[in-house]
């Protein structure tokens, strides 16, 4: 019987199957390298034309390049902050242009940078009119809506909302409160230790207030429970927006969807609460959401409140905790500076009955503290900058910005341009003294209509947690030159540990 000619090839069949796969295979190299040299034909095309593209409606564009095709000048943009100067990006293109607004490539968007007090003017000015805030999409799939509308929707509906609760006879409610936690805050992670890091502690400080303030969760097993979770939110949020198993990203969003769940729980026995008498209407903004209606009588469904309490959580914690670190950073470095604080809050504490609770009249009290707060926030605002919109094609400072383009301003073209604060680098208090720094120069909350509606309640707690630390210990760093990077907010990169002298009785 002979052998089955499918098992066994004639050699002559065997070389033509080897001739054909070979020449398969060049086929297929050859495609792949066609298809690679069109898309860099494409790719160059797209980036000579944006590059050498000088005007826009008979009006030119502002000075200023597009940087690499699809990435634009985006490295460079992270890089200098990664870094620990990000003003460098800034001041780089101010100096090389001549003007106070260029155009680059940034995350994707032709975009314009607004430098100065008048770009400030013009962006706040005009917020909903010419501009509207913008953040990439990848936002949406981390904080997903349950009404399908865009994150920025519901920031607008925040917005709407949230002065009631930061209002000044509310704000007064929670100084009590705010003491009561820092106490907490301090015997626990903070006494009875020679050395601390202190971001991470300033972290838990601010993240215990939210959760407190905003849904009465006070234990500290229940806030850690919330904390590793919203960690991973954080540092996803602002990562390489790639949604695969394992990257920062995926756990963000899986880190998202973990806390959705918990609120919404929270959320259901907060209405059994409130509809039994164990809870009142004016305890957190929890319970606020719950009984608050819009302009047409319509009340939020739980997991539309779960969404605002998530980014409420977020915006309310880690923007202060990066003030407050940098606040203990300062203090350690200018012992005169150190020495005003100290006499102050002591003062405010000595006419204390013991146990006696801070109170609104103290806050008010504390003005060379928050003198030093504010420097604080000018040399290292957590807010280095923000992105706008343009709703239709303007014109500022002669330049034609098209509809569609994305700006940014920056913090730091005004808190360290020597125009705006004379010998800029230099920690002076004193610049806040009388009526304080000029119009649209000092902006580590925005401005305009989109001013951080909590720079009231991070005042109360960035004192509050003053107050307790200079009270209590004198400190030295550990590492005398640590590194600031700034990502997307300055954090001290070892997370600034410290060497800890409490006050003897």
């Amino acid at each position: 019987m002979s052998p089955n000619p499918i098992l066994k090839l004639p050699a002559q069949n065997h070389t033509i199957k080897q001739h054909f796969y070979l020449n398969l295979d060049m086929e297929f190299f050859y495609v792949s390298l066609l298809s690679l040299f069109l898309l860099f034909v494409l790719l160059s095309l797209n980036f000579l034309f944006y590059r050498n593209k000088s005007t826009h409606g008979g009006t030119p564009l502002p000075p200023g390049k597009t940087g690499w095709p699809v990435v634009g000048e985006s490295l460079e943009f992270l890089s200098t902050g990664w870094k620990g100067y990000p003003e460098k990006f800034i001041f780089d293109r101010i100096a090389k242009y001549s003007s106070q607004v260029f155009r680059t490539h940034l995350l994707g968007e032709p975009a314009a940078v607004f430098c100065g007090a008048s770009g400030n003017k013009f962006l706040f000015s005009n917020e909903n009119k010419l501009v509207q805030a913008w953040w990439p999409s990848s936002v949406d799939k981390v904080f997903p809506s349950s009404n399908q509308t865009s994150s920025k929707e519901e920031a607008i509906k925040m917005r709407k909302m949230l002065p009631n609760f930061f209002k000044p006879e509310a704000l007064q409610r929670y100084v009590g409160i705010m003491d009561h936690i820092a106490r907490r805050h301090f015997a626990d992670g903070w006494e009875n230790k020679e050395e601390i890091v202190v971001f991470p502690l300033a972290k838990n400080y601010t993240f215990w207030l939210a959760c407190r303030l905003f849904v009465s969760i006070e234990d500290p097993i229940h806030v850690a429970k919330f904390a590793d979770p919203f960690n991973l939110l954080a540092s996803g949020l602002i990562s390489v927006p790639v949604d695969l198993p394992g990257t920062p990203f995926n756990k963000a969003i899986k880190a998202s969807n973990f806390i959705r769940k918990e609120l919404i729980s929270i959320i259901k026995q907060r209405k059994i609460d409130l509809a039994e008498g164990k809870a009142t209407a004016t305890q957190d903004i929890l319970s606020h959401m719950l009984l608050t209606s819009d302009e047409n009588g319509k009340f939020m469904n739980e997991l539309d409140i779960a969404d605002k309490i998530l980014g409420l959580l977020i915006g309310g914690h880690d923007t202060a905790s990066s003030a407050c670190t940098f606040v203990v950073k300062y203090l350690a470095e200018l012992p005169e500076i150190y020495d005003g604080v100290y006499k102050e809050q002591m003062e405010i504490a000595n006419a204390k009955a013991p146990g006696e609770l801070l109170n609104w009249e103290d806050i008010q009290k504390m003005k060379y503290s928050w003198n030093v707060a504010c420097e604080v926030l000018r040399l290292a605002p957590p807010l280095q900058g923000a992105f706008r919109e343009a709703l239709s094609d303007f014109t500022f400072n002669g330049f034609s910005i098209p509809k569609g383009w994305k700006i940014y301003w920056s913090a730091n073209s005004t808190h360290i341009n020597p125009e705006c604060f004379p010998d800029p680098r230099k920690f002076d208090p004193s610049r806040f003294e009388g009526s304080g720094p000029a119009p649209y120069t000092f902006v580590p909350f925005g401005g305009g209509p989109r001013m951080c509606p909590g720079k009231e309640y991070a005042r109360l707690e960035i004192l509050v947690f003053m107050h307790h630390l200079v009270k209590r210990f004198k400190w030295e760093k550990v590492i005398a030159d640590e590194k600031i990077v700034v990502n997307p907010m300055p954090v001290p990169a070892k997370g600034l540990p410290v060497r800890l002298f409490p006050h003897k009785a």
